[in-house]
């Protein structure tokens, strides 16, 4: 990959690569934009296959998150961070210290907070190094595991897109596929038992779908065939790129709404799921409770002030599917026109409001 050809394809701000010999940590920090605020996004710990697509990961996921922070109406901008590696056999307390320290050298441009392969327990340690992460114990004045706020979210997106399809966002006896019962899938599942919905679940891991089925007795399938299940809404909560060329004509859902990020794999995608007459629910719209949640240990964290702007992905994604149906245009394009206009009219503003020099 030519990096730097990469970089300045999409604007990023910065890129950041660490390395520390002693420990071993190799990792990327991506700054994608501070445009509305300091770039808040979480940490990746993942065995990528080679330097260049965990590059491209942490590209595409620090993108994501100024447009998430952006639709989501927060003071924040976008950053991602990967660390290269197996979390179970190379995760130590001095290794994620080391990239600690590479977090606090950004001066707060970037914030981090846990993600795939990182969890509360990682963020307390990164804490002691540095004060820019979010996501930590509540005894250290956080918000704790994000997951719990993502899959709320995810809940009330999924009545929108149901009052925008059927008339109601009363989700039971709807039939929803669950592609990833990681933490935000296990609670995503759990709120839709207490909505009387019908659940189907799938999981690379077979401890995380046994545990999804014995608990809410719900249907297990496959995998690799989970996007193909007739549905009502298809939830894919796993690693993103689940839709793509191939996938998206096997679809028998009415509409995609889930917690996974990017997941879209390429730009073809959404006149694809046009053709399918498919329904999406942009990730980035759709997943924005858990940083809301974190966003709020920034100013003290409160829990009922969170939870109450988490209910707010209502209306962000009743929004942007009723812009997409009024212009005839796919929803991601609709979402990306209303996180772009609130970052350009914002920062108009503090243009203005910047000292241009001597008068």
């Amino acid at each position: 990959m030519q990096v730097f050809d990469r970089v300045n394809e999409d604007a990023y701000e910065q890129v950041v690569f660490c390395h520390d010999r002693g420990t071993g940590l190799r990792a990327i920090i991506a700054i994608h934009s501070t445009r509305l605020g300091p770039s808040l996004g979480g940490t990746r710990f993942f065995p990528y296959t080679s330097e260049d697509e965990a590059l491209e990961d942490v590209l595409r996921l620090a993108k994501g998150m100024t447009y998430k922070a952006a639709a989501a109406g927060l003071d924040l901008g976008g950053g991602k961070a990967v660390i290269l590696g197996d979390p179970q056999r190379q995760k130590t307390e001095a290794l994620l210290r080391a990239y600690a320290r590479f977090v606090d050298s950004l001066g707060g441009r970037y914030i981090t907070a846990e993600d795939v392969g990182t969890t509360q327990p990682d963020m307390d340690i990164i804490k002691r190094e540095t004060r820019h992460v979010t996501g930590v114990s509540p005894s250290l004045g956080g918000s704790g595991d994000p997951s719990a706020a993502t899959a709320y979210g995810v809940l009330h997106a999924m009545k929108a897109v149901a009052v925008h399809l059927w008339g109601s966002s009363d989700l039971g006896g709807r039939h929803v596929v669950v592609s990833g019962v990681g933490k935000v899938g296990q609670a995503l599942v759990r709120h839709l038992v207490e909505e009387r919905a019908d659940i189907t679940v799938s999981d690379i891991s077979e401890s995380a779908v046994q545990r999804a089925a014995g608990d809410f007795a719900a249907a297990v399938v496959a995998p690799e065939k989970a996007h193909a299940v007739a549905c009502d809404i298809y939830s894919p909560c796993a690693m993103g790129r689940a839709l793509n060329p191939r996938t998206i004509p096997e679809l028998r859902c009415a509409a995609v709404v889930g917690a996974a990020n990017n997941q879209l794999d390429d730009p073809s995608c959404p006149e694809l799921l046009d053709q399918a007459e498919v329904l999406y629910a942009p990730d980035y719209v759709v997943n924005a409770g858990g940083i809301i949640n974190i966003a709020e240990e920034l100013k003290g964290y409160n829990r009922q002030r969170a939870y109450g702007r988490i209910r707010g992905i209502f209306a962000t994604t009743t929004l942007v599917l009723q812009a997409a149906a009024a212009e005839g245009i796919p929803t991601v394009v609709a979402a990306d026109r209303l996180a772009e206009r609130r970052i350009e009219q914002l920062s108009a503003v503090q243009l203005i409001r910047t000292p241009l020099g001597p008068t």
